[in-house]
């Protein structure tokens, strides 16, 4: 570390004419203060790059993503048109020049989102689709023996499914590659199970190629496209709604991600916020012990909430066979981050038509946190709720 300082211009610790005493202790502490602020400032820099691993369009990107079900399975038109938008304008940025010769590219990437055209995988269309388990990508490319690996963990306990390429490089954003062995991997069995697909015999069936249209500069993003016309955003580092979701997803310590991202967000959570207009799916609630559906339903227990211009708010959910149950009311602020809910014109939906039922139910709702793609509420019996917006629109 000495010989690094003494390198910097301005930082030699001793002149060719030694100064006098008084003079000396001058130099010497004009130049520790000097040393200081450049490693204060160099320390500030790489703290705001730790800090923010994402750029604005990269951001945009994940931001796209954000309630998003079934990495892109259950997206909307609207969804699916916002990534498509964020996706084709990172494509237009320069990012890593010839990605596949970079070592950026190496390592494991967890798949966020995918295309789902006919021509899909198996695989892809049996596990990419379930968010309960995590899908990744390893791409080794400088080794003795360069291979892309897709992997379906099915969870800690559970093990995982690893389907392995031989790959090689055809250009600076092109891997060729041929799939050639797969195993599951059981946490309660001491050997693999083949995986039952006989590749060598699946000839051109088994090869395909995968083009990098965009790699982060941080190595945190990445974009490809395959040979069957498939798109993929793949990332190594998370941002903490992702995290989130990714807890309730798997159904692993969500109370805890939760308080640790209000922990993380509590700037906002001490702030005035306000109850955003849209649709939100509820994805998560607190609630152990259930009464009936209907009064779990008419609670904002289960399914949508549709929050509409000038106080107006609406719960649905899906019952069975077509059937749903509406409930509709008005919210009014009473309070910090308080809102005084009252649903009274509650029905049966059946197509059309609707069959009232006679029920009311006062409780209160208190925001905790929110955006434009995912919500965090305090309400009926002190139950906690994580929403997601899934219109595809912004507050």
């Amino acid at each position: 570390m000495f010989m690094q300082m003494a390198t910097i211009p301005g930082l030699q610790l001793w002149p060719q004419n030694p100064p006098t005493k008084t003079k000396f202790s001058r130099i010497i502490c004009r130049r520790i203060r000097r040393c200081s602020l450049i490693c204060s400032l160099v320390g500030q820099q790489q703290s705001e790059q730790i800090s923010k691993p994402f750029t604005k369009g990269e951001y945009a990107l994940i931001n796209a993503l954000i309630g998003i079900q079934g990495r892109g399975r259950a997206a909307s038109p609207a969804q699916l048109k916002e990534v498509e938008r964020a996706v084709e304008f990172l494509e237009g940025l320069e990012g890593v020049p010839d990605p596949t010769g970079s070592s950026l590219i190496e390592g494991r990437w967890q798949l966020m989102f995918t295309t789902r055209p006919g021509t899909a995988s198996p695989i892809q269309r049996t596990f990419v689709g379930v968010d309960y388990f995590s899908v990744f990508q390893e791409v080794y490319l400088g080794t003795a023996d360069p291979r892309v690996s897709n992997i379906v963990k099915f969870s800690d306990a559970i093990g995982e499914l690893k389907v392995e390429a031989v790959a090689s490089i055809k250009d600076g954003k092109r891997i060729l590659f041929q799939f050639d062995r797969a195993a599951f991997s059981f946490k309660f069995l001491p050997f693999k199970v083949p995986y039952p697909v006989p590749f060598r015999l699946l000839g051109d069936e088994a090869k395909g190629w995968l083009d990098t249209t965009y790699l982060s500069q941080s190595g945190n993003i990445r974009i490809s496209r395959g040979n069957k016309g498939t798109t993929f955003v793949l990332q190594k580092e998370s941002e903490p709604r992702q995290r989130l979701l990714s807890a309730i997803a798997s159904g692993i310590e969500e109370r805890k991600e939760i308080d640790e991202f209000l922990k993380l967000n509590q700037d906002m959570t001490e702030s005035e916020l306000e109850l955003l207009e849209g649709e939100w799916q509820m994805i998560w609630s607190s609630q152990e012990e259930t009464e009936s559906w209907m009064e779990n339903a008419s609670k904002g227990l289960m399914g949508k909430q549709i929050v509409r211009p000038n106080g107006g708010l609406k719960f649905l959910a899906d019952i069975l066979f077509g059937f749903k149950f509406s409930m509709s009311g008005r919210y009014v602020k009473s309070g910090f981050n308080i809102y005084d809910v009252t649903m009274d014109d509650a029905a049966i939906v059946v197509g059309p038509y609707g069959i009232p039922s006679e029920m009311e139910t006062r409780f209160k709702i208190e925001l905790l946190y929110t955006d434009e793609k995912i919500r965090i509420t305090r309400g009926y019996n002190k139950i906690l709720f994580v929403h997601v917006r899934v219109d595809g629109t912004k507050g």
